[in-house]
């Protein structure tokens, strides 16, 4: 990181392992990921070079390490990906230099250990590695496409790289290996993409006009090499989980390859589950949370292998936080929530485990009486998939009872399963269409005054849409969608709905009714002519429905302080897990492994209520992004954040990175107000508030309610609560005693119903038509 700050590259944060913005990714798996858009020209930065240390999960698609995981020396779930990127600036050369100056002067890697590969029709790549760096020939590889060219999908920006290899041949015993070979003697630490040509739908290339720069080195791989050992497991990134393995299962790392897979499994998949989980993901039955579950089945297992029979893997993912928490704070932050989120999976797999073994008898019962001594690949897969039961699990089950496995047919059914996810993930595709990506990449971009002038804003007309193509003008009645130069609109954005209101000039009228960010800084304004013509070219004046902007930031408000008064009272790992901040009400939904009880939910009211009643200054001000970060800032996992942001604070309470609009006082928000509460997901709470006039409203609803109930009953509301409570009991006795007599009616008189039985065909008999018994009276009769 260092290394390249002082060639001139900006240092950026690891964004989240939950892809923003991009439903093609089911996890961060890349350092470039989070440039994506800038590397398709419909996002800027303002740096042309960056340097970062991506975190990265490849648990599923195309980049799918799990199987490998522990049994080879340099696969992960979770790793680090070290990476610079050059967006159009430096290419080729520089790149190579850099790289070459870095493994050879900076960390000191013999020469002679490392080869390169370059893209068989590479030669400019190929002639500055021999003639430039100074490579033999006999160490610089020409490999073919599916090696060494580079592509982000079937259309769009791609092109050669450059790999890096090292040679760890007498380390690993294998030093006779030819390189290409199928050995871990040769291992990859760097590969340099070099983005140049962007391919179209026919498969036909063409330079791109700002060829970039695109890197990524493993920081597991590179640690192996530097410290001198066989495994990446074997670097103090593993050794320290995988001795805290060994102490909690009594097993020792090195006396058996089957026991060191399991060993190294349980390191890996500690560290994966721990950055999920800080992360916002909870296990769950689909998408990110069912890798999540996965994951920890699967170390829970290989515990269990090594005899441990009780929850261990808790203590495992605690210790990631504390290994990794300077690099990561929110580890950290998150450590007694993860704790918490993997017991409680521990504890549900062991049910899980005794239930598929109970399942797994009825088969053997059922092949005994057939003769079968095969379980069939339908029935393994439907342990797997329906149950979360192991296959190896049912192997070792099964050959313990003398039962064969039709692990084929298994496989089968697993690869269709694979297919259906494919093609479900890939339905779900984000695409930008071509006029927005066209008017992105033309560099529109919209000056927002928002925060401050709301009414009679002059801006031009920068460009007109209609059914998604571009347009001179727009008339009276037709609906479009349109670029200012300036506006006072605010795009939805962060939770935060969009502004509404109107914009005129003398020879238009138009409604806003919609504004959104397709990609980048682009913001498009969707807008009704009501009178007259809008043409590209002309200025026109806006204004913002002030009474719909000023609820929403009252409620937008209310939701910073809400934030901060869940993290206070329920603790730090609290974080938000998606917003809506509208006018008429807010919802926010939080990592949180239970339910809120009656008098948590009432302290929370209390204590942002007080804030409110304070009238505390809401500030902001424009910071540097790191400095924000290391003054307590919260940030969003998930989302994009430039070098400089937006910092929002309510002094003493509460400090968080945001764009969004918001009252000038703590006061102006009125009163808040809890109307809502409970779960959309394991882990994961959801609160629903008002506030202002709509709180006012419910709370004369409520009085209106209140003052029925106590006319109706004839109590005041100090006695109102137990008054409800003895009509309660009072109708659950009437019930139980109405429920008792209409089952001695079904007895009939004597209650002698035995005595009316039948014999036949051998068979006692006993029928009676019986009436307005439910399903339990029946039961007990």
């Amino acid at each position: 990181m260092k290394f390249f700050e002082d060639r001139g590259h900006r240092r950026v944060q690891s964004s989240s392992l939950i892809p923003k913005d991009d439903p093609t990714l089911l996890f961060t798996n890349a350092g470039m990921n989070q440039f994506k858009d800038v590397f398709l020209g419909i996002d800027s930065r303002d740096y042309a070079r960056a340097v970062s240390s991506q975190k990265c999960m490849r648990v599923s698609g195309k980049h799918n390490d799990l199987e490998t995981v522990g049994r080879t020396p340099r696969h992960h779930t979770f790793f680090e990906m070290l990476g610079n990127f050059s967006f159009g600036d430096y290419f080729k050369k520089e790149a190579i230099e850099f790289a070459w100056e870095l493994c050879t002067r900076i960390y000191r890697l013999n020469e002679e250990r490392l080869i390169v590969t370059v893209f068989q029709d590479d030669e400019e790549a190929y002639d500055l590695w021999s003639r430039h760096i100074g490579i033999s020939q006999q160490r610089l590889v020409r490999c073919g496409e599916e090696e060494n060219f580079w592509a982000m999908g079937e259309t769009g920006p791609c092109g050669p790289c450059s790999e890096i290899h090292y040679d760890m041949g007498d380390r690993l015993g294998d030093s006779d290996s030819p390189f290409g070979a199928d050995s871990d003697r040769f291992v990859e630490i760097w590969n340099l993409v070099f983005m140049q040509f962007n391919r179209s739908a026919t498969g036909e290339m063409t330079p791109l006009p700002s060829p970039s720069i695109d890197t990524g080195m493993g920081l597991e791989r590179i640690s192996c090499i530097l410290q001198g050992v066989a495994s990446n497991y074997e670097t103090d990134l593993f050794r320290p989980l995988i001795q805290e393995a060994e102490s909690l299962t009594g097993v020792r790392y090195g006396r058996s390859e089957s026991a060191d897979v399991s060993l190294r499994i349980l390191a890996d998949h500690s560290r994966a589950a721990m950055f999920l989980i800080s992360d916002g993901i909870v296990p769950g039955n689909e998408g990110r949370g069912y890798v999540l579950r996965k994951i920890l089945r699967r170390a829970i297992r290989h515990g269990k292998m090594l005899g441990k029979e009780e929850p261990f893997l808790f203590s495992m993912a605690a210790l990631v936080a504390e290994l990794m928490k300077k690099a990561f704070p929110d580890l950290e932050k998150s450590r007694e929530y993860a704790a918490r989120i993997v017991r409680s999976e521990e504890e549900r797999f062991g049910a899980t485990l005794a239930h598929g073994t109970t399942l797994l008898d009825e088969i053997f019962a059922k092949l005994d009486q057939t003769g079968v001594r095969r379980v069939s690949g339908e029935d393994l897969f439907r342990l797997y998939d329906t149950f979360g039961f192991p296959l190896d699990l049912a192997r070792e089950i099964c050959q313990e009872r003398g039962f064969e496995l039709d692990e084929k047919g298994f496989e089968e059914a697993l690869e269709k399963q694979r297919q259906r996810a494919r093609a479900s993930w890939k339905g779900a595709e984000r695409t930008v269409p071509a006029a927005y990506a066209e008017l992105s990449r033309k560099g529109l971009e919209t000056e927002f005054t928002g925060y401050e002038d709301l009414a009679d804003v002059e801006g031009q007309v920068l460009a007109l849409l209609c059914d998604q193509e571009p347009v001179d003008q727009l008339s009276e009645g037709q609906t479009g969608e349109m670029v200012l130069s300036r506006t006072p609109f605010y795009a939805e954005a962060g939770g935060q709905v969009a502004d509404t209101g109107l914009m005129a000039n003398a020879g238009a009228h138009a409604e806003v009714e919609d504004v959104f960010s397709p990609t980048g800084a682009l913001q498009l304004h969707r807008v009704r002519v009501l009178k007259g013509s809008l043409r590209v070219g002309d200025a026109v004046r806006s204004t913002v429905s002030r009474s719909r902007r000023r609820w929403t930031e009252s409620n937008h408000t209310a939701t910073h302080l809400l934030h901060a008064a869940l993290r206070q009272l329920l603790g730090e790992h609290v974080k938000q897990a998606g917003s809506l901040v509208a006018p008429d009400r807010l919802r926010f939904d939080f990592t949180h492994f239970q339910p809120l009880s009656p008098s948590e939910l009432r302290e929370l009211e209390e204590t942002v209520n007080s804030k409110i009643q304070e009238n505390l200054p809401v500030e902001w001000e424009i910071r540097n992004l790191d400095d924000a970060i290391r003054e307590g800032a919260m940030a969003l996992f998930g989302e994009k954040y430039r070098d400089r942001v937006r910092v929002v604070r309510i002094p003493g309470f509460s400090l968080e990175l945001c764009g969004g609009t918001h009252v000038d006082r703590t006061g102006d928000v009125g009163v808040f107000k809890i109307v809502g509460e409970g779960s959309i997901s394991a882990g994961v709470r959801r609160l629903e508030a008002v506030t202002s006039q709509k709180a006012v409203q419910r709370m004369i609803e409520d009085d209106r309610i209140l003052h029925q109930l106590t006319r109706e009953l004839r109590v005041g509301r100090d006695q109102l609560s137990e008054a409800i409570e003895k009509m309660s009991r009072e109708l659950k006795d009437a019930q139980r005693k109405a429920a008792e007599l209409e089952l001695q009616l079904a007895k009939g008189r004597s209650g002698d119903v035995e005595s009316e039985a039948q014999r036949i065909a051998g068979v006692n008999v006993l029928a009676r038509r019986v009436e307005n018994l439910d399903r339990n009276g029946l039961r007990r009769l």
